[in-house]
């Protein structure tokens, strides 16, 4: 069984080759990868979410190639297109919102496959709110990943006021990643936000975020539950 991770930029991309995959290698996958939703030939103009037409059609795609492979998403929940199945709801927490749309993204791509598709093929997944929001799940060791040791105690006092790092809120100015751009001038998300991950690590994200954390739960217990039923 391969899990292929369908991502919105390069920042995640990273974070899987480099941080993700060797969590998860260990959970009887035969391979974990990323793919950039569009393809490589758009890397040079990614800026944001895709449209939910584009980020089907690349799911559904790969599904129908290759029996073998579960897919999932890591999209950011803030700036998500107004297309996206549920998207428009206002009501419920932030984490609530998002996994409404995580149900309605299983239904849209289980219909695109017709009948005899394995649901549990396909495991959508939003990051709330945004990939720097799990840097925020170790605050000591995000400053000491990038060099700036001082940053640290006032991400902790941006943390304490929201109680998880995946309650930070999502508004123009104060998300997670314009929050740490205001703490380190020099911020560059797919360099500093990497080397943090890597020193944080998944299983103190884990700890911090919930809903970080049944993803990866999710994604941690698919291999044995597949041996089971095939055993059976």
């Amino acid at each position: 069984m391969r899990l292929l991770i369908h991502v919105e930029g390069r920042t995640e991309e990273d974070f899987v080759r480099e941080t993700l995959s060797w969590h998860l290698a260990g959970c009887g996958y035969s391979a974990v990868s990323a793919r950039l939703i569009g393809g490589a030939k758009t890397r040079a103009r990614r800026g944001g979410v895709r449209p939910w037409k584009v980020v089907r059609k690349s799911i559904v795609t790969h599904l129908k190639q290759d029996e073998s492979v579960v897919s999932t998403t890591m999209v950011d929940y803030y700036g998500l297109p107004g297309d996206w199945p549920e998207c428009t709801r206002r009501t419920g927490s932030p984490v609530e919102r998002a996994e409404s749309i995580e149900e309605a993204l299983l239904r849209d791509v289980c219909a695109s496959m017709g009948p005899g598709f394995r649901s549990d093929r396909f495991v959508p997944n939003l990051v709330v709110h945004e990939f720097e929001a799990l840097l925020f799940s170790d605050c000591k060791t995000f400053g000491r990943a990038i060099d700036q040791p001082d940053m640290s105690q006032r991400m902790e006092e941006i943390r304490a006021r929201f109680g998880e790092p995946e309650k930070i809120d999502d508004s123009p100015d104060t998300a997670p990643s314009k929050r740490i751009a205001s703490l380190v001038s020099h911020y560059e998300k797919r360099l500093h936000g990497n080397l943090a991950a890597m020193e944080i690590g998944v299983e103190r994200m884990r700890e911090a975020c919930p809903h970080f954390r049944r993803w990866l739960e999710k994604l941690e217990s698919l291999p044995k539950l597949v041996a089971r039923e095939r055993e059976a």
